[in-house]
């Protein structure tokens, strides 16, 4: 009589994940079944592909075929960004987003009352307080922006840092002061998880309410309601070391931070949360369209993860 085979593994829960891992200088790979990157001398680390939710590849970095499709099966964001993960270059969608959600999300950033509600929403979390009545998106914009920029003033004069502004050129890196150094690289950390938890959850990360227009507008809302409990404060602590390497110390700081707050727990409630201020319901599938000819698989039954 033959052995009982044994059920197929589900995918860890993105809430139960480590949350980021960077890497660089070395060729990503699957090599006897594991998940590994080889450096230069021929020696392998293993990576528990299953238990990451976002891989960052900086420059030096190959990555093969066969590891971008064992990423994308078990939902594993793949990244390529700059050094120190300065800059977003291109993601390895692990998926795909899910159609009903993509229309649900599509259609309250389409409907004006919709919007404007989500955006309040997304205020009130950021600033724990209700926002002014009869503003338009484009005040609350304004609004927020004040607030911002007294908020990194705050936080500056708290850790001792010295402040001008938020500015810094990607094309000239090195040109930057080092607080806004810290702060790209810490705000890189969070796009970089944030998008692995929109996807996740199935969501378009394109598809924002109170930035519009670029490929990853609704990370920048999601991840600004996260911003000043987590990375910003991290960022000026480090810059007020003035550390050797700062964007490594910072890359590590955020990584312990996201830890500590449970971060990758609270963005996918966080984004139902803010979606249902809308007051819309989910559209339906209309009643001709054409069931899969093909069964998805069952899922884990979590919604931090497409079955």
């Amino acid at each position: 009589m033959s052995e009982p085979i044994l059920p197929p593994l589900k995918p860890i829960p993105i809430k139960d994940r480590i949350s980021v891992v960077f890497l660089e200088k070395g060729n990503l790979d699957v090599l006897d079944g594991a998940f590994v990157v080889v450096d230069k001398t021929g020696i392998r680390t293993h990576i528990p592909i299953g238990g990451v939710a976002c891989l960052m590849l900086e420059p030096g970095t190959r990555v093969s075929h066969a590891a971008v499709t064992y990423a994308s099966r078990v939902g594993c964001l793949l990244v390529w960004v700059g050094e120190a993960g300065v800059r977003l270059y291109a993601s390895g969608q692990p998926g795909g987003a899910r159609a009903d959600r993509l229309l649900y999300q599509a259609k309250l950033a389409l409907d004006d009352g919709a919007r404007l509600k989500v955006v309040r929403k997304m205020y009130a979390m950021r600033f724990n307080e209700v926002p002014p009545e009869r503003r338009s998106v484009e005040q609350l914009r304004g609004i927020e922006g004040v607030r911002v920029r007294k908020m990194y003033e705050l936080l500056a004069r708290q850790y001792n840092v010295t402040w001008k502004s938020r500015n810094y050129d990607h094309t000239e890196w090195e040109s930057g002061d080092i607080p806004n150094r810290c702060l790209s690289s810490a705000t890189a950390c969070l796009y970089g998880i944030c998008e692995a938890a929109i996807l996740a959850a199935g969501y378009a990360p394109a598809v924002g309410f109170i930035h519009t227009g670029k490929p990853q507008s609704f990370v920048y809302d999601i991840a600004d309601i996260f911003k000043f409990e987590t990375v910003v404060p991290v960022a000026f602590r480090i810059a007020a070391k003035k550390p050797h390497n700062p964007e490594r110390e910072v890359c590590l700081a955020c990584r312990d931070a996201f830890r500590q707050t449970k971060l990758l727990h609270r963005i996918i409630p966080t984004i139902e949360e803010v979606l249902v201020a809308g007051e819309i319901e989910r559209p339906k599938p209309p009643n001709e369209s054409v069931v899969p000819a093909i069964p998805n698989k069952e899922g884990i039954g979590d919604a931090g993860h497409r079955g």
